[in-house]
């Protein structure tokens, strides 16, 4: 199969650094194309990402042509073929067309070759195989412009020997069609991923993270996560139960918000209902720091903060923090359900945007003058004293306030007399 059209609107392809990249490259009997991504993204006219070129030339003469022209070449993955060429502070990973000669999981034994219908043919789905050359000719030889068209994502040849090749193309199936599908995903795809799905034991943590942080963002996430579930696909990845209907609920609660897509609140609203759980998953896939710190805040008590008065809301927010408070009480929404009154999430979602939390005006200095020595004590004292201060409403007459230090230091006293 083969079919060219020209790719309009693409003014990098005429000037900037990819287009150096192409002349650089297309000389002396050798040819470059841009492929992959770049080239789906033009045509349905979102934003690029990353440009990547594809070359008949072999890895050395690229090399040799870089310095030449007095650009940094790096042999990011020289052993496949692959140098990257940075441009203008821009890289570009250029790649010597491949053929597969024997494919065992992802440790392909590949060679280099001149055809570009092998190469594209060795490329996971037909949207990805495309390539544009330096005039802006799209070439297609495995069908891709139509299911661009479709919006339709399909294993480029037989999907069970894609999948067997690298088995993250699981993953990548549900991925793109969220990103750029639309309607039921590929039947025949579909099957192939629920027959493969063993496989998924096979790959790492870090790849696993990689793609599903990307998939629950994307806009039809809800959707493909469904059809996972329904392939019996999440309980090997996540090692417990997935809640589909929380996952959408927090899905439609970002858009009422007008918030970005969080990965994380995403990825709990689909995972964690107790702190067990995000533990769990931070180590299946290996979270950051950061982000299993995230997790877990989400699922600590989420469940206390259906039905809270405005009062109780704010002791939270300035136990939490704004961030921790809005995530851990969005979570709460997604898996109330239909119960509670949307406004009432609304406002209490909002209660940052509204109100700032005073600093605890109390100091040590005011229960040292009272007797209090320095040391654990003091530090007890002064936990009990803004535990009382909350529990006020966060005062700052001065009246109060002593009124808080003395009652906290009797109280103190009277529980620690022996």
């Amino acid at each position: 199969m083969s079919e060219a059209r020209l790719l309009s609107d693409a003014p990098w392809l005429a000037s900037g650094p990819a287009a150096r990249v192409l002349a650089l490259l297309n000389a002396d009997g050798e040819e470059a194309r841009v492929i992959g991504g770049a080239v789906r993204n033009a045509l349905m006219k979102i934003p690029l990402g990353d440009i990547d070129i594809a070359t008949t030339a072999l890895p050395d003469e690229v090399v040799r042509r870089a310095k030449r022209a007095s650009i940094k070449s790096v042999p990011t993955g020289i052993e496949h073929g692959t140098v990257t060429l940075v441009v203008e502070g821009q890289p570009f990973e250029v790649t010597t067309l491949r053929e597969d000669t024997e494919t065992y999981g992802r440790k392909a034994k590949v060679t280099f070759g001149r055809d570009w219908v092998r190469d594209a043919e060795r490329r996971d789905f037909t949207i990805n195989g495309l390539s544009v050359d330096a005039d802006g000719v799209v070439h297609d030889h495995v069908g891709g412009l139509d299911d661009i068209a479709a919006k339709r994502v399909r294993f480029i040849g037989d999907p069970a020997r894609r999948i067997a090749e690298d088995y993250l193309r699981i993953l990548r199936f549900f991925r793109f069609h969220a990103a750029y599908g639309e309607g039921e995903v590929d039947r025949a795809g579909y099957l192939a991923c629920v027959s493969g799905r063993d496989g998924l034991g096979e790959l790492s943590a870090e790849r696993i993270r990689m793609e599903m942080l990307k998939l629950v963002v994307a806009d039809g996430a809800a959707a493909a996560v469904v059809a996972m579930g329904d392939g019996g696909l999440l309980q090997p990845l996540f090692g417990g139960v997935a809640y589909t209907g929380p996952f959408a609920a927090m899905i439609g609660i970002e858009s009422c918000m007008e918030l970005s897509p969080s990965a994380m609140r995403r990825l709990a609203a689909l995972t964690v209902a107790v702190t067990e759980d995000a533990r769990r998953i931070a180590g299946r896939l290996r979270l950051s720091n950061s982000e299993a710190k995230a997790l877990d805040s989400m699922g600590h008590r989420w469940w206390r903060l259906p039905g809270m008065d405005e009062a109780h809301a704010r002791r939270r927010l300035y136990r939490l923090g704004d961030d921790a408070y809005r995530d851990r009480l969005l979570l709460a929404w997604a898996r109330s359900g239909t119960r509670g009154d949307v406004e009432q999430w609304r406002a209490l979602a909002t209660l940052p945007q509204r109100w700032r939390a005073p600093h605890f005006p109390l100091r040590a200095s005011d229960f040292i003058a009272r007797g209090i020595a320095e040391g654990p004590a003091l530090g007890h004292v002064l936990t009990l004293a803004e535990d009382a201060w909350l529990a006020a409403d966060f005062p700052l007459e001065p009246k109060t306030l002593s009124d808080i230090a003395d009652q906290t230091v009797a109280r103190f006293t009277r529980d620690h007399r022996l």
